[in-house]
């Protein structure tokens, strides 16, 4: 069986070629070697590695993080995949932390400028963006 082109290994995964190329640019796919046809053919593996990339994307992974995640074959382990998402949940919940705290302040200061005077809403303001 014929692997893929790049441009249908791309099309099956819903993404550019210029996605593709990036990805092996950052060493996230490997670049195959060409064949007797010319092209460069890609094998089930990377359209594996390609969803994995693109699936990692979507939960949030960086691309160091999806490298370390995907690395050589023989490194993979789940284990490894469910401490980094343990970690990336941790980073997500301090970030959600800080989004509430942030719309708290937020709506502080949207109550101030809608019931308060003019100089009340520039203090509030003024104030809450240097803590």
């Amino acid at each position: 069986m014929a692997g893929l082109t790049i441009g249908k290994l791309a099309a099956e995964a819903g993404v550019s070629v210029e996605t593709v190329r990036f990805y092996q640019r950052r060493g996230l796919l490997v670049l195959p070697e060409r064949h007797g046809s010319g092209f460069r053919e890609y094998t089930p593996a990377d359209q594996w590695r390609l969803a994995f990339i693109r699936r990692a994307r979507q939960l949030g992974f960086t691309l160091m993080e999806i490298g370390d995640l995907v690395g050589p074959a023989e490194a993979r382990s789940t284990a490894g995949i469910a401490q980094a998402a343990e970690a990336k949940l941790a980073a997500i919940a301090e970030q959600i932390a800080d989004l509430t705290a942030l719309q708290c302040r937020l709506r502080r200061l949207v109550q101030v400028c809608a019931h308060g005077d003019r100089d009340d809403c520039v203090a509030l303001h003024l104030k809450e963006l240097t803590s």
